[in-house]
């Protein structure tokens, strides 16, 4: 397994008071031809985030729009999104599109969190609208410190699939926080059954864990995902293996990809979101600065 990488595919320009620089977490949303619709979470001066998207040829490689506003905005002081939105990925029930994201809270004197949000993405696939007022997943027993970054996959007979972080702790000993990769299932994409800890982590190695990215073929279920391993280390995108789609095997040697030498992506790679396209498996992924240097573009071979 090898991604070949085809460049910077986008480097965020100030386009908007609340998307005055980075462009984290890249989602695509297929229009036409080659064209994807590319949600992703940019920031104002604050470092409080906001969704905004660009068009992007994949082939063509290159960019053929930029919305100059943010289509869903960070939310009002004591929100579950106080703080910033950073997207996962979308699913459908129903013939509604929903797209998740990781709400940021920062409370005054305590450590920030986070807690999963829904919005309905509205059929022009240019607006977004958060689905209630209150968290669609918050933290509880299983989960009861913070939560990241959600990855849903309907599975053929109906039935839904979730992966997302946790965090375990603060501080697992090594001054970095152990944030783990948990599964739930759902019958009918609204009321999740939370399973716990579905990827094993290892302390010093990998346990910093955010946005899973989860495919499905004939050799079961793949997963890329970003991850830290304690010990000073930027982040690195990391793979691991399943056959049932619950419990996995890292294989962070299978990964295919790395930093480059130098350029956009030379200190970090994070945030990776693996599709098909005309036969072909592309990874959009964030570089340096968790995002400061925009997205590219890798293609499996």
């Amino acid at each position: 397994m090898r991604w070949i990488k085809l460049g910077q595919l986008y480097c965020p320009k100030p386009v908007h008071s609340k998307l005055a620089s980075h462009a984290a977490n890249p989602l695509p949303v297929f229009l036409a031809g080659d064209v994807y619709r590319v949600f992703f979470s940019g920031r104002d001066i604050q470092n409080r985030s906001s969704v905004g998207f660009v068009d992007a040829d994949i082939v063509k490689r290159e960019v053929v729009y930029i919305h100059d506003k943010p289509v869903f905005e960070y939310g009002p002081e004591n929100s579950f999104y106080s703080h910033g939105v950073s997207i996962g990925n979308c699913y459908t029930v129903d013939g509604q599109r929903y797209m998740l994201f990781m709400g940021w809270q920062c409370p005054a004197g305590s450590h920030w969190r986070g807690e999963i949000g829904r919005l309905v993405l509205d059929q022009d696939l240019s607006s977004l609208r958060l689905d209630g007022n209150e968290q669609f997943i918050s933290i509880d027993a299983t989960d009861p410190v913070s939560l990241s970054y959600p990855w849903v996959m309907k599975e053929e007979n109906g039935n839904y699939r979730m992966w997302y972080g946790s965090t375990v702790t603060w501080d697992a000993g090594n001054g970095e926080m152990l944030h783990v990769i948990n599964y739930a299932v759902s019958s009918d994409g609204h009321q999740w059954k939370r399973h716990g800890l579905s990827v094993p982590y290892q302390l010093g190695l990998a346990q910093a864990f955010s946005r899973p990215t989860v495919v499905r073929d004939a050799d079961g279920f793949h997963m890329w995902f970003s991850y830290r391993n304690g010990l000073g280390q930027k982040y690195r995108i990391g793979y691991a293996h399943s056959v049932s789609g619950k419990n996995w095997e890292l294989q962070l040697a299978n990964t295919g990809i790395d930093v480059s030498e130098d350029d956009w992506d030379s200190e970090m790679i994070e945030y990776p979101f693996v599709f098909k396209h005309k036969g072909e498996r592309y990874m959009l992924y964030n570089g340096n600065g968790s995002g400061l240097t925009g997205f590219g573009l890798a293609v499996m071979r």
